[in-house]
């Protein structure tokens, strides 16, 4: 049986078999199968790549990779697609051209590593680098959204404990007050209170309604170019999220290009690759100005500066890395301070936001008693006036 095994380009190349028959009809590529719109966790597709690493470091050719892959994998849609990939590879395809049909799993940054490393001949070289890119990316996400657990918790609490207050508290206590007619003329805030919580008790449709409205305008507006340009523009120039997001968006771009250029993807096709997984509209629109640049034989760091998203000195360090040619581990530098400025920030960010839920929460429980409590004090001073 000839053993399969994969060239510098990443074709299988059969060795050990002997030559087909003139008669014998060429196999025909194999048709992928229908899987849908596949979706595939982070962790998941990072796990399958340094497994899929490992192997090609070892030795073993391509096909009997992705089937010791497959084999061990759960019944689900990423062991689909990884059988198709296998079976389009053994079938003659190019691991990447394979990969590409599948790009709800593999994306455009994914394959063009893959087809570099078939082409250049380090595929395993590639896919190490590659599983390093998607650690560290899920790393970011997950430090972000760790940070971000509490506050969420304590204002999602807060909200809960004062809707609760306002829907069966305050009803109560307005039961009370009008049994007793002595007290007179409600004062403002609690008169406010109370005509509040009978909105929300017997007009809560209304409320939902609202919420459901708003959310449906959010989403179209997003949807839009418009809005994303917008939304991409406030979130860059809040006071206290805007740095944090900025940040962000200069991490991931700096590690994705520097990724794709230390191994060997085209620059050109590095930027578009950026610019179709920069996150932000903004730097979106900066990238097409470096590409322009570098198109008319201009420089990288010019157009970035000009942005006004990059910081001087991230400017300055990509100018020395095109100036030295060593621009790929420039970029790697820069995404890795990124990465712990980022991190720093987000326990800023988080330091403040906790005082400040704190403060919200104990002013508005401090209303509602102010409101429930001060026709009381009135009664009081009233029997006390008339004794």
């Amino acid at each position: 049986m000839p053993k399969i095994t994969s060239g510098a380009a990443g074709k299988p190349v059969a060795r050990g078999g002997g030559r087909p028959s003139p008669g014998a009809r060429p196999a025909a590529a194999p048709q992928p199968r229908k899987i849908g719109r596949a979706r595939v966790s982070t962790k998941a597709l990072t796990t399958f790549t340094t497994q899929l690493s490992t192997l090609q470091d070892a030795g073993l050719p391509i096909v009997r990779s992705l089937k010791i892959l497959e084999g061990q994998m759960e019944r689900g849609p990423f062991k689909a697609v990884v059988g198709d990939v296998t079976e389009e590879v053994e079938g003659g395809s190019p691991l990447s051209e394979s990969m590409s049909r599948h790009p709800s799993v593999f994306d455009g940054l994914y394959t063009n590593m893959v087809k570099a490393g078939e082409a250049g001949g380090v595929l395993d070289v590639i896919l190490s680098r590659l599983a390093g890119f998607m650690e560290k990316s899920e790393k970011l996400k997950k430090r972000i959204k760790g940070a971000m657990i509490y506050p969420v918790v304590v204002f999602t609490v807060t909200m809960s404990i004062l809707m609760l207050i306002m829907i069966f508290v305050v009803p109560k206590f307005e039961q009370v007050f009008k049994q007793m007619p002595q007290l007179g003329e409600l004062p403002p805030l609690t008169k406010a209170l109370q005509s509040f919580s009978r909105f929300l008790t017997e007009q809560w449709y209304v409320v939902l309604l609202i919420i459901v409205v708003l959310v449906i305008l959010w989403k179209l507006f997003k949807a839009t170019a418009t809005g994303r340009r917008v939304i991409d523009r406030v979130k860059l120039r809040l006071p206290v999220v805007g740095p944090l997001v900025r940040k962000i968006v200069v991490a991931r771009f700096s590690r994705t290009f520097g990724t794709l250029i230390a191994s060997g993807v085209p620059i050109l096709e590095a930027l578009d690759i950026c610019q179709h997984t920069a996150g932000n509209v903004v730097m979106e629109h900066a990238l097409v100005g470096v590409r322009d640049s570098i198109s008319e034989g201009g420089t990288i760091a010019e157009p970035l500066g000009e942005s006004g998203i990059f910081d001087d000195i991230v400017v300055n360090m990509i100018d020395v890395g095109e100036e030295t040619g060593e621009l790929d581990k420039m970029l790697i530098r820069v995404a890795d301070n990124y990465d712990d400025e980022v991190d720093v920030a987000v326990g800023g960010l988080v330091s403040i936001i906790e005082p400040v839920l704190i403060v919200f929460m104990g002013a508005a429980v401090f209303l509602i008693v102010l409101g429930l409590f001060l026709p009381l004090l009135k009664l009081i001073q009233n029997l006390e006036a008339s004794m």
